[in-house]
Formats: structure tokens, sequence, C-alpha cells
């Protein structure tokens, strides 16, 4: 028997009344608005310069420095939501603000939400993790496929993607156009955009992340419940655990459209229609704040601690564990670290926002940063680390690199743009410092480790430039997985 929706959402109000919207437009006092604003200006890059004094950024610098219109945050300190605040707008050209009811999409993060009611159907027995699931799906079957070797596909390998499918992610659908149904989509048959939903690699023995395993589980769902996928997400996990502001109906509902932001591309621009639809929900079809995710956080941080409720400790604990040796990603959600250190996380990424959830269910700790912009991924990691300084966290550490200082006259023969395909690098120098722009991006400074390699404080990649045999410098290699080559062309 399932747990009392309306029981389990009162005792969720009762522990998280704190954290209520209401709640979080409460001034807060004096030492926590003291935490919150040293989080607000305390943004960081992932690497600094040993030795150098680096000043920390603020929020509203970054969100125009990166073209991020909003940004909504929740954070978990002592096993609760210690804040929740808005910045910015909802809309770019609009002065409505993001405040904590602001509806975002979750994109991915809608993953490990669906992996939960899945596991609720299993803890009611009408699931199983281990066997077939093609004897329980109905209205679409996984296509035979000699990648599959005799090994079936089942329900632990769909949620910890290692089921070998195909599709890793979906672009959503523009407001107004022609959308299909799931079976199209599992199909890939018009007007779907993208490819059918297949299983390449033998089940079980790779993981590869893969949204279209996400699409099979949601008909999965559908078919041994007979109920439509909203309603599946509203009665297992989204009103259990008093998520009241988020829903997985796709396209969002008009009554709660005027709370949403709209996702905007990398210039900035608002999306036409304001966002994509995505019938792939289980996938990418979470709309929601950064409270409500929060508040399934800390129902995952209670299971750990042992105590009974949404799922049991016993069914968490299989969703924290990797099948697959050598991965880092359990039953929905990814898993790493041990003991105080143990990291729960999961990011998303569909068109015009950007979010990430991360929490450490042995600590009482973590984070929900979401934005509604198509830049907004570097700004996350940003703030987390801000947040990860002011509480503690084991992670998002700033990294120390060592460089060294260059002539000018050194510099000037690698100034200059560099093209691949749809990507342009433009090198410059002003002074002693240099320069990159890439394509679409903001100018960040870069670092000399070498006479001819380079890195930037955002990013892990190296900068190589390579010359001929006469001394010209003729391309440069960004040192990326995989190894990418721009070809000077000016």
């Amino acid at each position: 028997m399932r747990i009392n929706p309306s029981l389990v959402a009162a005792a969720c109000l009762g522990i998280f009344a704190a954290s209520t919207p209401a709640a979080a437009e409460t001034p807060p006092d004096a030492a926590l608005a003291a935490r919150i604003a040293r989080v607000e200006n305390g943004l960081l890059p992932p690497a600094r310069i040993a030795g150098a004094k680096s000043e920390p950024w603020t929020i509203a610098a970054r969100m125009e420095n990166q073209q991020v219109p909003g940004v909504s945050i929740a954070v978990i300190d002592h096993g609760t939501i210690e804040w929740a605040r808005g910045y910015g707008v909802a809309r770019a050209g609009d002065p409505t603000a993001v405040t904590p009811d602001t509806l975002f999409q979750a994109a991915s993060i809608s993953k490990p939400v669906a992996a939960a009611a899945a596991l609720t159907l299993v803890e009611d027995h009408r699931l199983t993790l281990d066997t077939d699931v093609n004897a329980t799906l109905k209205s679409w079957k996984i296509p035979a496929s000699p990648a599959v070797d005799g090994q079936p596909v089942t329900l632990r390998e769909i949620l910890s993607h290692t089921a070998g499918f195909t599709v890793h992610g979906f672009a959503g659908y523009a407001a107004g156009a022609p959308r299909p149904a799931l079976v199209q989509v599992l199909a890939g048959a018009p007007p779907a955009n993208s490819p059918p939903i297949v299983v390449d690699v033998k089940p079980g023995t790779l993981w590869r992340y893969a949204g279209g395993g996400y699409c099979v589980l949601q008909q999965l769902m559908i078919d041994v419940t007979s109920e439509e996928f909203p309603a599946i997400m509203r009665d297992r996990v989204l009103g259990p655990l008093a998520m009241a502001a988020s829903t997985y109906e796709q396209p969002l509902p008009a009554a709660l459209a005027a709370r949403a932001a709209a996702g905007h591309g990398a210039d900035g621009q608002r999306l036409a229609g304001d966002a994509h639809v995505y019938p792939e929900m289980a996938a990418a079809g979470l709309w929601t704040t950064p409270s409500d995710l929060a508040r399934f956080a800390l129902a995952l941080q209670h299971a750990v601690d042992g105590r009974s409720g949404f799922l049991s400790p016993a069914t968490v604990a299989q969703m924290l564990t990797p099948p697959l040796a050598g991965s880092d990603y359990g039953l929905g959600i990814g898993v790493k670290g041990a003991g105080a250190g143990l990291q729960l996380s999961h990011s998303g990424a569909n068109e015009g926002f950007r979010c990430s959830l991360v929490t450490y269910p042995r600590t009482g700790r973590g984070a929900v940063v979401m934005t509604n912009a198509d830049n907004g991924g570097a700004l996350i990691n940003e703030i987390l680390r801000a947040i990860a300084r002011e509480y503690d966290w084991p992670d998002y550490r700033v990294v120390e690199k060592s460089a060294i200082t260059l002539a000018p006259e050194a510099l000037d023969p690698l100034v200059g743009r560099y093209e691949r395909e749809d990507t342009t690098l433009v090198f410059y120098r002003r002074g002693d410092r240099f320069f990159l722009r890439a394509s679409g991006q903001p100018w960040v400074e870069v670092f000399a480790k070498s006479d001819h390699e380079f890195f930037t404080l955002d990013q892990p990649d190296i900068f190589a430039f390579e010359k001929n045999p006469s001394g010209n410098v003729t391309h440069v290699v960004r040192r990326s997985s995989p190894p990418e080559i721009f070809l000077r062309v000016q």
C-alpha cells in the first residue's frame, strides 16, 4: 500500500514550514542575512592563479556578464531549507521579477523525480527492478536488436543509464509546432524530431547517458497504471512531498504560465513562445521551483537517515547504488563520495534553461539553482562555489593554478582568429594580458602555462598553439574530450 499522500503532504508542510514561499519572503535574521549576502557577493571561478589576489563576483554582475535574465536559489542546511531567493526577471524585456514561486523547467532533473515515482511502483509490487520490461510494456515494445544478445532490458538498467539505449537528449518543440505522441517519440516517427529509441549496446555492460531510456520508462509507467503521466507523478511524488508548485504537464497550463520564467538563448534573447514543449516528460518535462526540488532532496536525505516515509530506506539505498562498477550514477541520480562526503546531484539543460541540484544527505546540506538562459551553466557553478565556501561543503572548492608571465612580444604571434566548423576562437592582447572570445561567449582572460599552452579559470581545457616548420602559428588545439583543432584564418 502507498502512503496516504494527504498525510505525507501534511507532514512535509510541517517539516518545511520555514521554507514555504510566504516564509521565504520574511526578512531573515541578521546572521542569516549576512550569510545570504556573503553568497550573493562571493561568486567564485573554478580556479585562481596561485599567489594572485582574487576578487569575488556578485550575482548581479555575473548575470549581466553571462546574459542570464533570471536566477532562483534554494539552500539546504541542517536538514531544512534555510533560505530561498529569486534574482533578475522572469522574461527579458518584462519587469516581472523572479521570486521563489517562479516556475522553471527542471530539464534532466526531471529524471531523478521520475525514477523515484517508478520506485514507488516497485515498492507496490507493480514493477520489478530486474525483469524484462518488454513483458510489461503494452503500447510499444523495445525493438529486437542483435546488440541485446539475449540480455533483457530491466528497469534497474533504464534508471541507471546502463540499458544500452540510444538518444542522449531532446530538443523539445517550439510553441505552436506539431508535437508527437510518446509512441512517436519512441519510434522516431514524424513529427518527432529525434531518432528512434533502440538498444545498440548489450544491456548492463556500459554506462551511457540516455534520455531515450527515460521515454521508455514513461511509457512503462503509463502502461502499468493506465494513467496519464502527469497524474502518476502528482499522486506518487509531487503530492506526497508537498511539491505544490510542480507539474509534469506539457505544455504548461495557462493558469500556471503567468508564474513561469521564459527561456532565453545564449544571446540573452527570449525564446519564441517563451519555452519549448517536451512530450518526453520523464526525461525533461518537469516545471518546478528550487524550493520544491529541495523538498525532494530532503525526502532522500530522510531515507538515508533511516526514516521511513515517501520511499523506504532500503529502496533509497538501492537508488544510491550504481549498478555498474566504475560509474557514478545510481537509479536516477548521480552518486559520488562516501560517509559525510556522500553527494547526490543532477543537472539539467533544456532549450533556454539550465539548472542543478546538489545535496549531501548525511550532513543535511545542499542547494538547488535554476536559471532561465542557455548561458546559465557557468553561473550556476559560480553560485555553488560561493554556497560551498559559506556552508563548508567538501566539493566545489576553488583550485589554484600556476601561471608564467610572457612578454607582450611573445603573445603577439598568437593573436588572431581560429575556426573549426561553426565555432570561432579569437585571441587578443591588451597590454601584457591575453584574452579569448569563443563564438557567442564573452571575453575571458587566458593565462600562460608555457610559451605555447594557455588556460582559462572557468574551464579545464588547455589551448595549445602549434607552428609550422617556418615558425608561424597555424592552428590551436583545444585539449578537451575529444581534442579539437582550430585553424588560423586571420
